[in-house]
């Protein structure tokens, strides 16, 4: 019989949204913290821009709405945006109480720096551009200090336990053994689907288990069409690939083409701080003529002091920013859908939260604003361990049965499938779209899936979160935010405010 674990709480994921929510709900219960790798890793300790918010003299959550419902293009759930912008302060503001190293100005107030859509300087960062990582440091110090919490590494979930519509846990295999882990509520805090796609910015733990663990449940996911793609990753034969934050182009970096001609100018009236999805794919046409590059020499000398991690990324791979161009690409960069959540986080299915990027919770609508991923992270979080207070136990846990964890799959097959994946996603359901190429990719992904080899879990959680989002992607005919469909260009009146439920 498999091993059994009780908890009063359990999240799963390590990344921002988890180990906040983790740290916050031990004040309220024993919390068990499962990831797939270690604690460190998750997308978290990859963000190099910074954290949105409104701190600053003459800003206000009323100009930061203002920028996200914009940047959302007519599909933020306004509400949620509300709760974002208000709450966000005072969510950095703990942060940095719980010993996080932010930059700071000589006067000793945050530095605050200025991303793509926003109308003013909000962006908190430490050490120039490794915000993520700080962040993921000082969270990972409150967990393993905290004696309520549980933290088991190495530990893939395999299915949610649900019985009479109720989620009671997971099935999960622990170094290789079956285990079941019983709670009173469980928390998705799994992260995002990069690896999906050929090109990505994200690591390689991101394989969308969490989307595909909630969706086998029948736990509704929204808006899975709208994948932001960063238009500035490092464009070498790599993966993941590296990221050259937007906060390089805030600092006055321009983009120029393979003639050395800037390009930004004429196609969006903020030029290279356009949204994401604008400068993704002015730089996706560009590239169809030859290399584009990010020209930051005008930074100078100060490249390397701003932006540090930056700087010795590019110099590994014999590139000098400060008198060389960059060459950058569009990548896989983030999910805006996921599971459709309510204003605390919990899901459909009662005993389920979901939280982060795996979470549908609004504020992003059809394209995230810069920086505020990690404040939705932090805001939720705390949402989430707050209402997990007021739950009560279950009176009866039901037994699961016996069962057994999957044999270990052949990797060689594993990898094969796993790049068709990624090749058919980045042709077919990438930066531009057509009904055509889409049925495509289902056709493919629904031969990919039959062939896999028993054991191959996370290849089973990447291909059916991408037929998730080419589902989403058939079915909204129209261009919007993140999805663009070359066979209808253009936003329509008719999809404004509607969403695709998968």
């Amino acid at each position: 019989m498999p091993e059994r674990i009780r908890t009063r709480f359990l999240i799963i994921g390590s990344g921002v949204a988890g180990l906040h929510t983790a740290w916050r709900a031990s004040q309220r219960g024993d919390v068990l913290l499962v990831t797939k790798r270690s604690l460190f890793d998750s997308t978290t300790a990859y963000a190099q821009g910074g954290i949105a918010a409104a701190l600053g003299a003459g800003d206000s959550p009323a100009l930061h709405r203002q920028d996200t419902l914009a940047a959302g293009a007519a599909l933020c759930d306004a509400a949620a945006v509300q709760v974002l912008v208000e709450e966000g302060p005072a969510r950095v503001r703990e942060l940095q109480t719980a010993g996080a190293r932010f930059d700071l100005d000589p006067a000793g107030r945050l530095k605050l720096g200025r991303e793509a859509a926003h109308s003013i300087n909000r962006i908190v960062h430490a050490h120039g551009d490794q915000t993520g990582a700080e962040v993921a440091r000082t969270l990972v110090a409150r967990v393993r200090e905290t004696p309520r919490i549980r933290v088991l590494e190495s530990t893939r979930v395999l299915d949610l336990i649900v019985k009479r519509g109720t989620c009671y846990g997971v099935r999960a295999s622990m170094r290789g053994r079956a285990t079941e882990i019983i709670a009173d509520a469980t928390v998705l805090a799994a992260g995002g689907c990069g690896q999906i796609f050929r090109y990505t910015t994200n690591p390689v733990v991101a394989t969308g288990d969490g989307f595909a663990i909630a969706h086998r449940a029948g736990v509704p996911l929204m808006d899975m069409e709208f994948v932001q793609f960063h238009p500035t990753a490092l464009d070498t034969p790599e993966n993941p690939l590296a990221l050259i934050s937007e906060a390089v182009r805030g600092e006055g970096a321009i983009l120029v083409n393979a003639k050395g001609v800037r390009f930004m100018v004429g196609r969006h009236r903020l030029a290279e701080l356009a949204p994401r999805d604008v400068v993704a794919r002015a730089i996706f046409r560009e590239k169809r003529h030859g290399p584009v590059y990010l020209d930051a020499r005008k930074i100078g000398r100060a490249f390397a002091k701003r932006f540090p991690g930056i700087f010795a990324l590019c110099k590994a791979r014999g590139i000098d920013p400060r008198k060389d161009l960059i060459p950058v690409t569009p990548a896989a960069h983030y999910m805006m859908g996921g599971v459709a959540t309510d204003l605390y986080g919990r899901s459909h299915m009662p005993g389920l939260y979901a939280v982060g990027e795996v979470a549908r919770t609004g504020v992003h609508g059809a394209n995230r604003l810069a920086s505020n991923s990690l404040l939705e992270g932090l805001v939720f979080a705390e949402r989430v361990a707050r209402d997990l207070s007021r739950l009560r136990p279950p009176k009866n846990v039901p037994r699961v049965g016996r069962w057994e964890v999957p044999p270990f799959a052949d990797r060689g097959a594993a990898q094969v499938a796993a790049d068709e994946i990624r090749d058919v996603m980045w042709e077919h359901a990438g930066l531009a779209r057509t009904a055509r190429g889409l049925r495509i990719a289902r056709e493919r992904l629904a031969e990919i899936a039959e062939r896999l080899p028993e054991g191959a879990t996370e290849e089973q959680n990447m291909v059916l979160t991408a037929q998730l989002v080419v589902e989403a992607a058939l079915r909204r005919k129209e261009s919007r935010g993140g999805h663009y469909r070359a066979d209808f260009p253009r936003a329509r009146k008719t999809w404004k405010g509607r969403h695709i439920e998968v």
